[in-house]
Parts: C-alpha cells; sequence; structure tokens
C-alpha cells in the first residue's frame, strides 16, 4: 500500500481514522515510558523503598496492560482506512510492506506482546526472555518518532519524546550498571558487610514473593522449583558472589540477607 495513505488522508472517514490512531499511538506510547519506569523501579526495589509497599508487580502490570491495550488499538485502526487500508498482513508481518517504520512498529508490538505473555512464566530462560522488552521499547521509539516525521508532527513528538524517554533511557542505564559504579557516583548506599570470609545467604519465606529476579541474575544459587517454591545456596561458591549481591539489590521485595564475605 502506499506509506503516504494513513498521513494524508483523503476522505472525512479516514481524517477520523487518522486522528484516533494518532491519539491511540501518543498514548501507547505515554503508557510504554510509565511501564519501562515502574519496572525497572520495581525490579530495584526503589518504589517499595519510596512508597512501602509490597504490592509493586500490580502495577507495572496495569501500566503494561494500558500500553498493549492502547498499542494494538493504535494498529487496528489502520484497517478501517477506506481509501488504501492497510491489509491484516501488513499489521502482522515486518517489512511487508517494505516500510521500514512499520515494520519497526510490528516488530516491536510483536515483541511486547510476547514478553508480556511469557511474564507469568517463572522459568530462568522465560525471565531473560523478559529482557528483550528493552530492545523492543526501542523499536517502538524509533517508529513513534519516525511516524512523526512522516506526518508533520515532529515537534509535538519531540517535545513530549524528550520529556517521556529521558528517564526510562537514564532508568534502564542505571539498572545494568555494575553496583560498584553506582557506589561510586554516589547513587546508593554499600551494602552492609559483617566480619568472615564466607558469604552467607538467607531468603525471608514471609516476603518473598517467588517472582524468580533473583534467580535471573544468580541462577546458580537461585532456582523456583516446580512446586513454585524458592530453593537457594545459603553458603555460594566466591566466584557467585557478585552474582548474589546483585540478585539481592533486584530483589523486589527485599527478601535477600547476606553476612559475610568482606572481600
Amino acid at each position: 500500500m502506499s506509506p503516504s495513505a494513513a498521513l494524508v488522508p483523503v476522505s472525512p472517514h479516514d481524517t477520523g481514522i487518522a486522528e484516533v490512531a494518532a491519539l491511540s499511538g501518543r498514548l501507547a506510547y505515554l503508557c510504554m515510558c510509565l511501564t519501562l519506569c515502574w519496572g525497572v523501579l520495581a525490579a530495584t526495589g526503589w518504589v517499595r523503598r519510596f512508597s512501602g509497599r509490597d504490592a509493586v508487580r500490580s502495577g507495572h502490570a496495569v501500566l503494561a496492560a494500558f500500553t498493549l491495550a492502547t498499542g494494538t488499538l493504535h494498529g487496528l485502526t489502520f484497517l478501517f482506512l477506506e481509501d488504501d487500508p492497510f491489509g491484516v498482513a501488513d499489521l502482522l508481518v515486518p517489512f511487508y510492506d517494505a516500510t521500514p517504520r512499520h515494520a519497526l512498529g510490528v516488530a516491536g508490538l510483536e515483541l511486547v506482546i510476547a514478553v508480556s505473555v511469557t511474564a507469568g512464566l517463572r522459568r530462568g530462560r522465560w525471565l531473560r526472555f523478559h529482557q528483550v522488552g528493552y530492545g523492543a521499547i526501542g523499536l517502538l521509539a524509533v517508529h513513534a518518532w519516525l511516524g512523526a516525521v512522516a506526518s508533520g508532527h515532529l515537534a509535538v513528538v519531540w517535545l513530549a519524546g524528550i520529556t517521556l524517554l529521558a528517564p526510562p533511557v537514564v532508568l534502564s542505564v542505571l539498572r545494568v550498571l555494575p553496583a560498584a559504579v553506582l557506589v561510586r557516583a554516589g547513587l546508593i548506599a554499600p551494602a552492609p558487610e559483617e566480619p568472615g570470609d564466607e558469604l552467607r545467604v538467607d531468603v525471608d519465606s514471609h516476603r518473598c514473593h517467588a517472582y524468580g529476579v533473583c534467580q535471573s541474575e544468580a541462577p546458580q544459587v537461585f532456582r523456583l522449583g516446580q512446586d513454585g517454591q524458592l530453593e537457594y545456596e545459603k553458603r555460594p561458591r566466591a566466584q557467585e558472589v557478585p552474582n548474589v549481591r546483585a540478585a539481592a539489590r533486584a530483589c523486589p521485595m527485599r527478601a535477600i540477607h547476606l553476612a559475610g564475605a568482606t572481600r
């Protein structure tokens, strides 16, 4: 189909469809940025520390649901164009219509849907797959900006985009930086350590909700059993200490307590 057909509608009907597509696309972009922010803050435990509440995962899930709903609506609206409508294949197969920005949007949305579907599977490989969501959000952000250029609304997306995209980018960078770098920058306090030669791990069973974040950080030490219960090594090997400390920092419920291993 013609890439410009959805951007310069020639009938009142298509003008209304284009306005719905633009509104739903901007809402999806907003929800996407908020979802990423909340997910990073929840994974690092900052939300719970600021709010004092343990139920942080539900907020992330609600924002993700709004992102999927508005993003899906944005794509479906193009099926209702009368003059030169999109086909189902255009919305499902990246690069089907040979337009790169459409392909980025299709691929990004499908990856986000796949990540959301697998989010409830508490297994190591699916937890790693959840991190693909970072790449998917990048694809969707580029799709939004290219769409703004094509439709002549770059100024609106530029002003809003800088505001919305900057915090997720900063938080995403902080999420993957080594703890030592964050400590030196003064962003987090160093973990309290007790004298001893070995690291000792203890998990508060009352706090632990078996989200599996610790398993994704230190799979050799933490494992979710078939019954959904967390199993872990109380005295991990020395080479696993950095991963265990990362798991303790990432636990959204702050259920992992460490002692020893002063080096």
